[in-house]
């Protein structure tokens, strides 16, 4: 971002500030005061309007059918999951503020200047390209449903709105989010007062028991934590003065209350018998009356474009804070182009067999998110004393180096995922033979490098390095 030229009292005026309609310039360097603006009441639903789509709905539906649990074992494991993934967004939301950079950025702090390349360019992956191809393939399978359109053209009319919102930048992705929550909740709050007349909530589940409870717990709980990596993307921008428990309370709050609600529609919607061979969004509402039915669809449409919305934009803000040298011309709305058309391809070449590519890929991301949370939290904890001045200086200081971080995190993962996962296509050690330990991949991950991480940069501290 270009220096703002000073305003008729001496006082620099905002180049961007609160414009919706222009194109925003900021990569991840720190925001300028100049440019502060809005109230934490934004991310309130900016943070619910992604998550009222059909990839959430999705989270209950594979609880009930491919985990085995009852309603009600799947509802307490949503819940729970969710829970953990909201308040810890909410915590992440506040650095927002006080740096005005982007999450992955602030990630300097725990895995060093060069050592943030790794959890960056991962979730620069995840969500431009896994989450993007998620949410498209609901969206296209949607307009595919509704209109007769084939799969393929109606994924690229779905990609073209969700590059164009994140290409132009902050402000009118807030303002997207603005809009499309209350026409979001007016059609999904009826549709699922319907589904809930129609399910059968006493039914007994097929056995998912233990292991099940745990796999649906490790899914909400990616799903959730799953934003995490972007939280203060979208609230950097905001004043240094912004309220601080708001700036918690406000993403926390509209992250669990719109996957709680969904989420638990869909399993819901699981005990309802679906028509053969119907596409995972045509057996979500083929329960519905025919006129409810259609604004589902076009509901479950709106609501991918508001995740992908985020997913895309994030994605460049994590290539940004990857700290390269790129050419003027390869700036965050380019980078936004570029991280759509990859989506694109992923999600084109996952049309074929959505359902189970969404179930390993919910899993997934939790087997990295629980680690890279563990070193961020405790870092979190361990710099609340270290002065404002001495942080935001080391932000930018490319010699930073902070070895404990990525050692930690790699340690997570590598414990974590060889003895804990339980995938369609990998079962790791303990679950082959406990196979009621379900999934606690991301929760032993978390578990290892928050406690390594803690022993190893009190060391490091201690000696000086």
């Amino acid at each position: 971002m270009t220096t703002a030229p000073a305003g008729p009292a001496g006082t620099i005026a905002p180049e961007y500030g609160d414009k919706v309609i222009a194109v925003e310039t900021a990569g991840s360097e720190p925001i300028p005061d100049a440019e502060r603006h809005g109230s934490p009441l934004q991310l309130l639903w900016t943070w619910a309007s992604p998550n009222i789509e059909f990839a959430t709905v999705y989270i209950g539906v594979i609880s009930v059918l491919f985990f085995g649990l009852s309603f009600w074992q799947a509802t307490a494991a949503l819940l729970s999951g969710t829970a953990l993934g909201a308040v810890t967004h909410g915590i992440l939301s506040l650095d927002g503020p006080r740096f005005g950079v982007p999450q992955m950025a602030i990630g300097r702090f725990g895995f060093g200047y060069r050592g943030n390349l790794l959890p960056s360019g991962v979730n620069a992956l995840v969500a431009g390209v896994g989450w993007f191809a998620v949410n498209s393939v609901s969206a296209a399978f949607a307009l595919n449903t509704l209109t007769g359109l084939r799969p393929l053209p109606s994924l690229l009319l779905v990609v073209v709105a969700e590059i164009v919102i994140g290409f132009i930048g902050h402000n009118f992705v807030h303002a997207f989010e603005k809009y499309a929550f209350p026409a979001l909740a007016v059609v999904f709050l009826p549709a699922g007062a319907w589904t809930f007349k129609e399910a059968d909530l006493a039914a007994g589940g097929t056995g998912g028991g233990i292991g099940g409870f745990l796999l649906a717990f490790s899914a909400a709980w990616g799903y959730a934590a799953g934003w995490n990596p972007g939280a203060s993307d979208y609230s950097r921008y905001l004043p240094r003065t912004a309220h601080r428990v708001k700036t918690v309370l406000y993403p926390a709050v509209g992250l669990f209350v719109s996957i709680a609600v969904v989420a638990v529609i869909g399993a819901a919607s699981a005990t309802i018998a679906a028509p053969e061979g119907a596409s995972p969004t045509a057996a979500f509402t083929g329960h519905l009356p025919g006129r409810l039915s259609d604004l589902v669809l076009l509901a479950i449409i709106l609501g991918a474009i508001s995740a992908n919305a985020l997913n895309v934009y994030s994605s460049a803000m994590s290539i940004t804070a990857l700290g390269l040298k790129l050419p003027a011309w390869l700036g965050r709305s380019a980078i936004v182009v570029l991280c759509g058309i990859a989506g694109t391809a992923a999600a084109w070449a996952s049309l074929a067999d959505a359902g189970h590519a969404y179930e390993a890929f919910l899993l997934v991301i939790a087997y990295w998110v629980g680690p890279w949370l563990g070193v961020v939290l405790v870092e979190r904890r361990l710099r609340s004393r270290t002065p404002h001045e001495e942080l935001a200086a080391r932000l930018g200081d490319r010699s930073y180096t902070n070895w404990p971080g990525l050692t930690a995190l790699l340690a997570g993962i590598a414990v974590s995922v060889p003895l804990f996962s339980n995938q369609e296509k990998y079962v790791g050690w303990v679950p082959e033979r406990w196979p009621e330990f379900g999934d606690v991949t991301c929760l032993v991950g978390f578990a290892v490098s928050a406690g390594l991480y803690a022993v190893l940069r009190g060391r490091a501290v201690t000696s000086g390095s």
